[in-house]
């Protein structure tokens, strides 16, 4: 064979090759043009760029969750006074539990009827009680007289120095209560009180924005406002149901949660449960919540045999 007839060859099967492609080419135009329902399969058949959230329920695996067990924490028991820390406080000392972010007490008091905190002071803290069961008297050096029941929250921002007393005037019945405290992002502060009631109604299987940092208030007026990166959410979960949690700030943030105890001590069986990522918090026990950035959601689930009160905190990462 010689290189004139290869070429013509090499030639011709091009020929043929371009003929092929242009013949096909302008058969599926032809399809394209006058076949809509062809035209359509082929469009929906093109994957379409998928659009980004911008609040996105935070896995599990992404979160760090330690769980802070009811019968782990700091306890006392004086007679008058039955109670649980959170945080170091008193004669409880624990360097693993001094605080988180802005929160320094989160004590779980029962008071005996009859007796109370006497007169004793306070500065440069912000100071607020969540009444579980009971009546909690509150008389301090601002003028304030105030029998608080359940429901109620009464918020002093201490500032520059109050006097205050806390006293359960019942002769029968204890007070339940949660004490908590946070560090305000401002010193000096001028001396403030303030009480809000939050009916079972609106915790009903609901978060309720109990507390907000005064920056944010706007978007929360029903809310107590308070000088730091906090913020308190309050519910009472029934068995299956789920609520969630935006997290309220961009940015590096942190979440605490507390289960609310009915008893003295957490029920060897049963009680109230909540579950966040794969963490069973029962009743008395709190779980620090780590991980989170962004726009976030959390999801909390009540998998008890009875309805659970938690407070929720979403705080920024600066310690106390």
């Amino acid at each position: 064979m010689t290189s004139t007839t290869s070429e013509q060859q090499s030639t011709s099967i091009l020929t043929t090759k371009t003929l092929v492609t242009i013949f096909t080419a302008a058969a599926l135009a032809f399809i394209l043009a006058f076949f809509a329902p062809i035209r359509n399969s082929l469009t929906k058949a093109i994957p379409k760029a998928t659009s980004i959230r911008t609040m996105a329920t935070t896995s599990p695996a992404s979160l760090k969750i330690t769980k802070r067990p009811w019968s782990a924490r700091g306890h006392a028991d004086h007679d008058w006074l039955y109670t649980y820390h959170t945080f170091s406080f008193a004669s409880y000392y624990d360097p693993r539990h001094e605080s988180y972010g802005p929160l320094r007490v989160i004590n779980e008091d029962r008071v005996k009827a009859g007796t109370g905190f006497g007169t004793h002071s306070h500065a440069e803290f912000l100071i607020f009680s969540y009444i579980v069961n009971g009546t909690l008297e509150h008389r301090d050096s601002m003028g304030n007289l105030e029998n608080l029941k359940r429901g109620e929250v009464q918020f002093t921002s201490a500032g520059t120095g109050i006097r205050h007393s806390e006293y359960n005037r019942n002769k029968d019945d204890e007070v339940h209560f949660l004490q908590i405290w946070a560090k305000p992002n401002k010193k000096g502060l001028k001396p403030h009180y303030e009480t809000k009631k939050f009916t079972d109604e609106q915790k009903q299987d609901k978060l309720v924005r109990i507390m907000e940092y005064t920056d944010r208030l706007s978007s929360q007026p029903g809310a107590i406002g308070l000088q730091a990166d906090l913020s308190m959410d309050a519910s009472i979960l029934s068995p299956g149901k789920t609520v969630v949690h935006e997290v309220v700030a961009e940015g590096p943030r942190k979440i605490f949660l507390q289960n609310i105890m009915t008893k003295r001590a957490q029920p060897k069986e049963g009680g109230a449960k909540i579950k966040v990522g794969d963490t069973i918090i029962g009743e008395g026990d709190g779980a620090y919540v780590d991980g989170i950035s962004g726009l976030a959601k959390i999801e909390i689930e009540s998998v008890g045999e009875k309805p659970a009160e938690f407070l929720l905190f979403d705080m920024g990462p600066e310690d106390a």
